[in-house]
């Protein structure tokens, strides 16, 4: 009986999440897209959550499709990464800016929290320095961004500003020694080698088994979609047994398919798009948002907007004053896109919610704390976009001569 009742509650709760994922991007549409679909799906997620009408709850059935939904979350913004580009002078100076917001974030925590450890200083500075790449997607493609320098160089800096906290949050906000540490990271990266190399070693002997895969790619079988599915759950795994965070994993399985689609094939990412888009990820979002306590958040306001700003001045100033003193590469020469790239750079969400349960859970920080950083996330994912948006007036002509090139270069190839 109380496995049934379990069972009960948590398809209740999936059937609501449902109905808020629905309900999501009709809002987004009556806003024009001016509030992006994942904020709705946060605000929906409180209203709804315990902390709301309590229609809905977190439980066991629900954080395991949540979890998914994570992982299929920064699989894809892992996929979205060009190794090319991160290894130019672009992705240089984007790494070298991102350590700088970092320890710029790190010395303002230590200051504006005084007595508290270096690692819960560090969890507040990776909060405030990521980026939200996978959040950002759907908002460039849609501005018609994406193609333009202004579009390449928020891909690049919002890699690594994905990258960089994903890496930094698992080796070091754990509470296992320097030593154990290294050596838990280096079987990751083993593991994750050998999660590429051993396909591609049987995909060279055994060219049956290839051909099995690709005549079943687009059939009901969708052989390929079930690899991705079994190496990410693979990586998910080998994370978890490791006492890493799952978006580590995550990431390198994006990374990995990557390495191994060309970037002019567009199928499989249109595939993942769908199933991670219309269900898995928005209940990750959806019970993210049900995590928050508004309660909280309402009383703590002055704190959500000196986070706010935090991240603003942590992660996008640095972003802009790089772009606007150095030759970083990016082919960006206009001032107001220089503008808009530190705005975009400093929209993060997904990254800020990860680290926020980590954090909670080493006890490093307080759920309070972690409610207006989570809160705060998401007005920077509303404000900094609509801002950069509002920005682009008599750069639409130059958007749209870029949008046609970049249809133009898709046809040809």
């Amino acid at each position: 009986m109380f496995v049934q009742q379990v069972s009960e509650s948590s398809l209740v709760s999936l059937f609501v999440i449902a109905a808020c994922a629905m309900a999501a991007p009709l809002l987004s549409a009556l806003t024009r897209k001016r509030v992006p679909d994942v904020v709705w799906l946060l605000v929906l997620g409180v209203l709804v959550g315990p902390y709301g009408l309590r229609w809905a709850g977190l439980g066991e059935g629900v954080s395991m499709v949540r979890e998914l939904g994570l992982g299929l979350l920064f699989l894809l913004a892992g996929f979205e990464v060009e190794t090319g580009s991160l290894r130019g002078r672009q992705g240089r100076w984007a790494a070298l800016t991102w350590i700088a917001c970092l320890d710029v974030g790190w010395a303002v925590a230590a200051v504006a929290l005084p007595g508290t450890s270096a690692q819960a200083s560090l969890a507040l500075a990776i909060c405030v320095t990521s980026t939200a790449l996978g959040t950002l997607l759907p908002i460039l493609k849609e501005a018609g961004a994406a193609p333009t320098p202004l579009g390449r160089a928020v891909l690049v800096h919002g890699a690594v500003g994905e990258l960089g906290p994903v890496v930094t949050m698992s080796v070091l906000l754990g509470s296992r020694s320097a030593t154990t540490t290294a050596v838990v990271f280096a079987v990751f990266v083993v593991g994750a080698l050998l999660a590429a190399l051993v396909p591609a070693r049987l995909a060279g002997a055994l060219p049956s088994l290839t051909r099995v895969i690709v005549r079943g790619t687009n059939t009901t079988s969708q052989t390929m979609v079930r690899v991705v599915f079994l190496l990410l759950t693979a990586l998910m795994a080998l994370t978890a047994v490791l006492g890493l965070d799952v978006v580590l994993g995550a990431f390198a399985a994006g990374a990995i398919v990557r390495i191994f689609v060309p970037r002019d094939d567009r199928a499989l990412e249109r595939k993942l798009n769908t199933v991670g888009f219309s269900f898995l990820i928005p209940v990750f979002f959806v019970a993210s948002g049900m995590a928050i306590d508004i309660g909280v958040v309402a009383r703590m306001w002055p704190l959500v907007l000196g986070l706010l700003l935090l991240i603003l001045v942590a992660r996008g100033v640095p972003v802009w004053l790089a772009e606007r003193l150095a030759d970083t590469g990016s082919g960006i020469d206009a001032p107001r896109d220089e503008v808009r790239l530190g705005l975009y750079s400093a929209a993060g969400l997904p990254i800020i919610v990860a680290v926020t349960d980590l954090a909670v859970a080493e006890g490093l920080m307080s759920q309070q704390m972690a409610s207006a950083l989570v809160a705060a996330g998401a007005a920077t994912v509303l404000l900094f976009p609509l801002v950069a948006h509002l920005l682009i007036g008599r750069d639409r002509s130059a958007i749209g001569r870029a949008r046609v090139a970049g249809e133009a270069a898709t046809g040809t190839r």
